[in-house]
């Protein structure tokens, strides 16, 4: 029987994560500055960027490696599964049974074919490991959110799930400038836009900040749309970690552990879905855990910028780029096909 940690020796745990959590979290301050400059410049986006800048600025990479390394490590994996959890509250049952039986089945054969022709490009272009299965998962389901739950499933190490990061969310911030310009350019009305950018753009804030440049209408026909695809990250989960389940690979949480089917954050998350489906939560509590689910992300994804050195990024930034630019031409053709096949 292994005994129980003394109170010494957890106390020294806790004073040797601290620093690193506190700089994950002092880290959110600046992101939403910057987001303030720069309105186009997504929170999340400016997280990642500045995580990369500082594990690789001379002097402050030294700390990012050495003494803040644990604590950044525990942020990035603690801070983005209870963000996912409260992922769970945007999410009401009721609203996406609006759309009606045949539209739920059009976007579940949508995310699909999103998430088999995403994997599809990334192995032609010959992403290693686990990437092709990250990339495809965010770009299909909705980004940071799913990448962070399918990596949990498969047990990847945090530092491999940062280019999939990072792709998703530069495609991400691009639909919010370059899908507006293509519905006025093609003159769709504000519901099938609205639907347009529910089905193909990547995370909930940025399909808001697309969609809202078309009015309300195209606003409350992207959010349904897009929370219906939310939904599917739990079959997803579940799906990533039946499939091939790794017993003996060495991962961030030890060798020789088999994986949950499904991860107890992403039981949370179906459990926060129900409970907003009751609709018993209150507006304003619902408005500080969108906030909170925000700032969550910001410092898991500084500290997953923190753990990458520009070396190993560019490695096969080249191939993984050209990958997700096709894979987002692809979920964009898709999502433009399901809104025209649903527009009234």
């Amino acid at each position: 029987m292994n005994a129980s940690p003394s109170p010494a020796a957890s106390s020294a745990a806790r004073t040797t994560v601290l620093p690193g959590v506190l700089a994950a979290a002092a880290a959110v301050v600046p992101a939403y500055l910057v987001h303030l400059v720069l309105p186009g410049l997504p929170v999340l986006t400016t997280a990642v960027i500045l995580g990369l800048v500082a594990a690789n600025l001379p002097g402050v990479s030294t700390a990012v490696a050495g003494p803040l390394k644990p604590g950044l490590s525990l942020a990035a994996r603690k801070f983005m599964r209870t963000g996912i959890v409260l992922l769970g509250l945007k999410v009401s049952l009721v609203d996406i049974a609006g759309l009606g039986w045949s539209a739920l089945l059009l976007i579940v054969a949508l995310v699909g074919a999103a998430f088999a022709g995403t994997y599809a490009i990334c192995r032609a272009f010959r992403l290693p490991g686990q990437e092709p299965l990250l990339i495809a998962a965010g770009f299909s389901i909705c980004g940071v959110s799913a990448i962070g739950a399918v990596a949990a499933s498969r047990r990847v190490r945090q530092e491999d799930t940062v280019v999939p990061i990072a792709l998703v969310t530069l495609c991400g911030t691009l639909a919010i400038g370059v899908l507006p310009l293509l519905g006025t350019l093609m003159s769709l009305p504000p519901e099938t836009f609205g639907i347009w950018a529910g089905a193909s753009v990547h995370d909930v804030g940025q399909v808001v900040a697309t969609a809202q440049t078309a009015g309300t209408a195209a606003l409350a026909a992207a959010v349904v749309v897009k929370l219906a695809r939310v939904v599917l990250l739990a079959p997803l989960t579940a799906a990533a970690g039946l499939i091939r389940r790794p017993d003996t690979e060495r991962t961030d949480e030890g060798p020789g552990k088999r994986p949950p089917l499904l991860p107890l954050f992403v039981a949370g998350f179906l459990a926060l879905i129900v409970l907003r489906t009751t609709g018993v939560v209150p507006e304003g509590v619902l408005e500080a855990a969108a906030l909170a689910q925000e700032i969550l992300f910001a410092a898991a994804l500084f500290a997953l910028g923190a753990a990458v050195r520009f070396r190993a990024l560019f490695a096969s930034g080249a191939r993984a780029l050209s990958a997700a630019l096709a894979s987002w031409f692809l979920i964009g053709a898709l999502g433009l096909g399901l809104a025209v096949v649903l527009s009234p």
